[in-house]
């Protein structure tokens, strides 16, 4: 099954792109924009399809939703597009200046209790959690997973959005590659380390990749 993402083999990325520890953020990106992936049930990812946004009777706004930038942190999360109400799983292109606004102003629970904030106040909340091979095997570097809700979601839903692609099929054919072929043969989705616009945002976000380091 084909994907418009662009795709290299699992084995290359690992040993020649991806450090082995420490915070990073892994991502597909351009100039203009970021990949970030969700999985959802059937109702609200044929929505999503068919619009190009998110919304329907299935979807909510008034909850937090979380989206990931690294493809094999998704697949860890939904088990390869098997878990119950994640059976459906997309790559969602959205705009570079939105995913810098999400990093602007997410708050990690250091930065919570810093601020003296509480959960009703915060938008947008990142969590830094082991990284997982395709094998689910815990790695040392950390990923990142973001939660947005209230108007942060609603712009993401409806304003920030390029595209959204189904990447089920694919998903579920990388994982019987994995099973019957070997580690050898998985291709993922192309990721690289993502370096934030700003020295400001990488200490927010607590990333040990420093702005000073792609200089």
């Amino acid at each position: 099954m084909s994907t418009s993402l662009l795709t290299e083999l699992y084995i290359e990325q690992v040993e020649k792109h991806w450090p082995k520890s420490g915070k990073h953020i892994l991502a597909q990106y351009t100039e203009n924009s970021v990949v970030v992936y969700q999985a959802f049930n059937q109702a609200i990812a044929d929505y999503a399809i068919e619009n190009q946004r998110f919304g329907g009777p299935a979807f909510s706004y008034d909850r937090m939703s979380w989206v990931k930038p690294n493809f094999l942190w998704m697949t860890y999360r939904c088990g390869w597009a098997s878990k119950k109400q994640q059976e459906r799983v997309l790559a969602v292109t959205i705009t570079k200046e939105g995913f810098e606004e999400i990093l602007q102003n997410a708050y990690t629970v250091h930065r919570e209790r810093k601020e003296g904030k509480t959960k009703k106040d915060i938008n947008i909340r990142l969590q830094w959690d082991p990284d997982h091979a395709p094998d689910y095997t815990k790695q040392e570097r950390k990923a990142i997973q973001l939660g947005l809700k209230n108007d942060v979601l609603k712009k993401y839903g409806n304003e920030w959005i390029l595209k959204i692609e189904d990447i089920t099929d694919f998903v579920k054919e990388q994982y019987r590659v994995l099973q019957n072929d070997g580690i050898e043969h998985l291709m993922v989705p192309r990721e690289r380390v993502y370096h934030p616009s700003t020295q400001d945002i990488c200490e927010k976000i607590e990333l040990d990749t420093a702005l000073s380091d792609t200089l």
